[in-house]
């Protein structure tokens, strides 16, 4: 009986991006106590969002590969830090998570000119969010 193993060939496989975290969004009760908080631990750069009211830009100084976050007003007690996972289509995304038994809790939603996003809850009630980078969305 012969010790080699024969090997086989197999076609390449296409690469996809990977689903990975690429903005995180942290919820406060108070925002100046939380910029304080987070710039004197971290050293992050957090400076007012143009565009949107009682938001706020997290630069966490890292590069590309390194998410960046918002800080936003606590819309409910039980809201917790979101981390928004990137994905090639949030609606194929939802279809997935609904059939892994997770849940839908904000819908595809447009950014205008950025993208789309869906808040969804996995299997052990974690909230995290799907972005899709789109440039024409409306």
């Amino acid at each position: 009986m012969s010790t080699k193993s024969k090997s086989k060939t197999r076609p390449a496989r296409k690469s996809k991006a990977a689903a990975r975290i690429i903005w995180f969004e942290i919820p406060a009760d108070r925002i100046e106590r939380a910029r304080k908080f987070y710039s004197a631990l971290f050293g992050w750069k957090i400076q007012a969002f143009p565009a949107l009211p009682d938001y706020w830009h997290i630069d966490t100084g890292g590069g590309d590969d390194t998410p960046d976050g918002g800080l936003t007003a606590r819309r409910h007690p039980q809201q917790a830090i979101t981390n928004y996972v990137n994905v090639a289509s949030v609606t194929r995304s939802m279809a997935r998570v609904r059939k892994l038994g997770g849940k839908v809790c904000q819908p595809r939603t447009a950014v205008p000119q950025m993208g789309y996003l869906a808040v969804c809850q996995d299997t052990e009630k974690n909230t995290f969010a799907l972005w899709e980078s789109n440039p024409n969305a409306k």
